[in-house]
């Protein structure tokens, strides 16, 4: 992703953060623009429109295709008689795979179009997707290759975010990308909703394989439509040579990061991602399993859709609310704190009161209120790290996200192990509280909103390049 972060009161070029972008920075920024423009050319409004609603479909659709398993893994575990460890291990392996093709998807979007990477990769894991029943059936071991298909889609699901951030970075003139990547990113509690509620009568009145089926079958349809009506038939094609020349060279001042990891603030928004990430991967992908295990008649798509249904008002009201508290004087550090507290704090109430809920409409009801407090870190630490290093706020949020996802590879397995060690809910549920507890604790000490990416000493900012 290419920010481009003005400041009036700082004589100097423009920030410029992952990348050499355009600016209007005198000398060789000029070359810069130049270069640039030959190789993107932004949307006119109505052609940005279109591709938002796209984009929001298809990010719906990849949290259909990655929620599949976890709705379907209670009747596949019953199906091919896995314990909870060996569930645990192909919910885990997803996030094995996603760690690592996060800064590669970016790479290769921000030399041959974000466009081209999400077109393949969707093509892919729609079609991994639809072949999931397929493949459990005809392999002898099917915790083999479940294990490995789920790895396979979280190596091809991974390169979705990155690709957006780059398309839009690309595409879409600076003064609108707000609204679409906010809007598109609503489509990931859209797609959760959707795959609870019509995946949940899906299986019971088809069987889990119809889940997977239809929700590949769609991932497939999306990308072919957009390959068809918005890229107008032009081949996908990636190769060595579109790499090499596909946009500026980019480069990385060690010296500047080595001191920017050794920032309090920034350690800080690390460790709390961190623990918000593996805390949400581990509720997204044993929620399902708890409902089915303690209330037995109980509706799929109740506790599939309710929690969702309120995440995304939840999301949109913090974001709401910590705008206004800042526009009214409040301290930024201070706002982004509070909204970090009704995140990992207030929502860890819930999630200790579900250790001794007894019944089904209590449990719904805490468990709604955990996950729509959980996503106030939008307005927090995931906003924070905008505070702290605008001039590479994308890098540094990679390195934030790769690390939620390897501690959520080892939370939802171990999670798994408690389950069957100890036989209850409640072990899990208090290491969520823990967890939680631990990431709270370090931003209310160490988090600031004060910018660590510049030195104070010469008044001016660094230029990180990645």
């Amino acid at each position: 992703m290419a920010i481009l972060q003005k400041h009036g009161k700082i004589s100097g070029p423009d920030l410029v953060c992952l990348k050499e972008t355009p600016s209007d920075t005198i000398g060789d920024a000029g070359g810069h623009q130049k270069n640039w423009s030959e190789h993107n050319t932004n949307w006119p409004r109505p052609l940005a429109r279109v591709w938002t609603v796209v984009l929001l479909l298809g990010t719906c659709l990849l949290y259909c295709a990655r929620v599949a398993m976890p709705i379907c893994a209670v009747s596949m575990a019953e199906k091919f008689n896995w314990t909870k460890r060996e569930q645990g291990m192909v919910l885990g392996s997803f996030f094995w795979g996603y760690c690592f093709t996060q800064v590669l998807g970016g790479y290769v979007s921000d030399r041959v179009g974000g466009e081209k990477v999400l077109l393949l990769s969707a093509a892919a894991w729609g079609a991994m997707t639809a072949f999931t029943p397929v493949l459990a059936h005809f392999c002898s071991q099917p915790i083999f290759s479940m294990t490995l298909a789920r790895f396979l889609m979280g190596l091809l699901q991974g390169v979705h975010y990155p690709s957006l951030v780059s398309l839009c970075s690309q595409k879409v003139v600076e003064s609108e990308r707000g609204f679409l990547m906010s809007t598109v990113g609503s489509g990931s509690y859209l797609g959760t909703l959707v795959i609870g509620g019509a995946g949940s009568l899906m299986l019971d009145l088809y069987g889990w394989e119809s889940v997977f089926y239809v929700s590949g079958l769609l991932s497939v349809l999306w990308a072919y439509c957009i390959w068809k009506y918005l890229l107008r038939g032009e081949g996908p094609v990636i190769t060595l040579e579109s790499l090499g020349r596909g946009g500026p060279r980019s480069n990385l001042s060690r010296r500047h990061w080595l001191r920017l990891f050794k920032q309090p603030a920034v350690c800080a928004v690390i460790i709390t991602h961190l623990c918000t990430a593996s805390t949400f991967f581990t509720m997204l992908s044993w929620l399902p399993t708890y409902f089915k295990d303690t209330f037995p008649d109980a509706k799929g798509w109740v506790f599939n859709v309710i929690p969702w249904f309120v995440a995304i008002p939840s999301s949109l009201f913090s974001g709401c609310l910590s705008d206004h508290l800042i526009s009214r004087g409040f301290d930024t550090a201070a706002v982004r704190k509070l909204m970090q507290f009704f995140s990992m704090g207030v929502s860890s109430v819930f999630t200790l009161l579900l250790c001794g809920t007894t019944t089904f409409p209590t449990a719904v009801a805490f468990v709604s209120a955990t996950m729509g407090l959980t996503t106030f870190s939008h307005s927090g630490v995931s906003v924070n790290v905008q505070d702290l290093a605008p001039s590479c706020a994308g890098a540094l949020f990679g390195v934030m996200n790769t690390c939620g996802a390897f501690s959520g590879v080892l939370m939802v397995y171990f999670s798994g192990y408690l389950i069957e060690a100890t036989g209850s809910w409640a072990s899990v549920f208090t290491l969520i509280t823990v967890v939680n507890l631990v990431g709270l604790v370090t931003f209310l000490a160490f988090a600031e909103a004060r910018r660590v990416d510049m030195d104070s000493s010469k008044g001016h900012y660094h230029d990180i390049h990645i």
